[in-house]
């Protein structure tokens, strides 16, 4: 386990204390957003697991609206 996987294992455990969707989405774009320079500078294991990050949280977010739309 890597640095990047820790430092993301502890971003995703506040936003889930904080359960706040629109955290979730903010978190996946700056992911996304991060990724796109170390691709341009051939940074290909970081940009792909930034990638995955991302997807990781846009997916938590959606989860969570769905979690909280059936709920009301």
């Amino acid at each position: 386990m890597k640095i990047q996987d820790i430092i993301f294992l502890i971003i995703l455990a506040v936003l889930f204390y904080k359960i706040n969707p629109k955290y979730f989405v903010i978190a996946g774009l700056v992911c996304f957003a991060l990724a796109i320079p170390l691709f341009y500078l051939w940074i290909f294991f970081t940009a792909e697991r930034l990638v995955y990050y991302g997807f990781a949280f846009i997916l938590s977010s959606v989860l969570i609206y769905l979690l909280k739309s059936r709920q009301s």
